[in-house]
């Protein structure tokens, strides 16, 4: 009887979710190091990366998370984020037109479900505080692995990270200026930036799109992205105290 509760507590569900999409990420790095001939290390890599990640999201759901069920919508994101933790391990590793492929196909991947999280979240009533930041987190790290990707693919210059960057930056500035760590309100126009950035990077990466042109694309991403930064900051800005 105590085994059938532990294994039916939201914490062993929440648990059990984050083994298998760790275990799906490092399966995956498997599957690259032997059709592409990659470094042998890619499975550590992403194992040691994806323990990492795991580890944080079970702390933020057992703090943050209200709601007594993990749910299928941070379920789908979960996924999203073990598709982008296999990215990171990728950095690093030599470029190449089967691997740009590969990369295309997972940021891909993950792009669309980015739209199936939020739709399962209005759909089954599982919208949540931690849902939203959990959703947006996943998103700012995977911009930022596909800016690094685009510089090392050679696809644009250094300035593509900054596209990675803008958010960190913007939760630091927080620390030294308290203002901008206040509530934005929901944003159709910020969602639809997000996507256009990440549409952007994954355009840049792929084979068929050379140089310069994977750098204008890159770049019309990047100038989005910081018209969307600067129209939140001045809104935050205007509603600053004193």
């Amino acid at each position: 009887m105590q085994a059938s509760n532990v294994m039916s507590s939201p914490r062993f569900s929440a648990a059990l979710r984050v083994a298998i999409a760790a275990a799906a990420a490092i399966g995956g790095a498997v599957l690259l190091e032997r059709a592409l001939a990659l470094d042998a290390r890619l499975a550590a890599r992403t194992g040691v990366l994806a323990a990492g990640g795991g580890a944080l999201v079970l702390w933020l759901a057992a703090t943050r998370l209200a709601s007594p069920r993990f749910g299928a919508a941070n379920t789908v994101t979960l996924v999203r984020g073990a598709l982008t933790v296999l990215l990171l391990a990728l950095v690093g590793i030599d470029a190449s037109v089967p691997l740009a492929w590969a990369v295309v196909a997972l940021a891909t991947l993950a792009a669309v479900l980015d739209a199936v999280d939020g739709a399962l979240a209005r759909s089954r009533a599982e919208a949540s505080a931690f849902g939203a930041r959990f959703d947006m987190e996943v998103d700012a790290l995977l911009i930022l692995v596909l800016a690094v990707l685009v510089f090392q693919h050679g696809k644009a210059g250094a300035w593509i990270l900054l596209a990675g960057l803008l958010r960190y930056v913007f939760v630091a500035a927080s620390y030294v200026w308290p203002w901008f760590g206040a509530q934005l309100p929901p944003s159709r126009r910020r969602q639809t930036v997000c996507v256009v950035q990440i549409a952007s990077l994954i355009g840049a990466l792929a084979p068929i799109v050379a140089a310069p042109w994977s750098a204008a694309l890159a770049f019309a991403g990047l100038v989005f992205l910081i018209w969307s930064f600067g129209i939140d900051v001045a809104w935050l800005a205007r509603r600053a105290p004193a």
